[in-house]
């Protein structure tokens, strides 16, 4: 993961467990850590072991999406703001896959990106349902 695209409070995965990032630094070496943690664990690993999250129905469900519609070549998914919707393109194309906001694609495959995006569109985090110590499919 690039460590620039991440910023505290982002969900990423470590050792199949979700975690929370509460910190970003340099060691005297000018490598990049991240202090961590979940219900159970905190500690500091190397950026660069960490992983994104992708996006999936199961996600976009507990940060307050709910399915809208579904056909042989999309899903789509709406928050409550009409203007924030993600598409699932089915088809090999991938043509429409994606965050969609005001109808414009924004590049957003993963949980840490969307969580940016929002922060920056709403000043604020986007609100979780309990996500828990869930496995990833890593």
């Amino acid at each position: 993961m690039n460590v620039a695209d991440l910023k505290i409070k982002n969900l990423v995965e470590y050792r199949n467990q979700i975690y929370n990032i509460t910190e970003i630094f340099q060691d005297n070496e000018k490598d990049y850590f991240v202090k961590i943690e979940n219900d159970i664990h905190s500690f500091s690993v190397p950026a660069k072991s960490i992983k994104p999250i992708q996006i999936t129905e199961e996600w976009l469900e507990k940060f307050g999406f709910s399915r809208t519609y579904s056909s042989d070549q999309c899903i789509r998914y709406e928050r409550p703001e009409a203007f924030i919707k993600y598409d699932f393109d089915l088809s090999s194309r991938k043509i429409v896959d994606g965050l969609k906001i005001y109808g414009n694609s924004i590049r957003c495959k993963y949980i840490h990106e969307f969580q940016n995006i929002f922060s920056c569109l709403f000043g604020k985090e986007p609100a979780t349902m309990n996500y828990g110590l869930v496995g990833t499919e890593s």
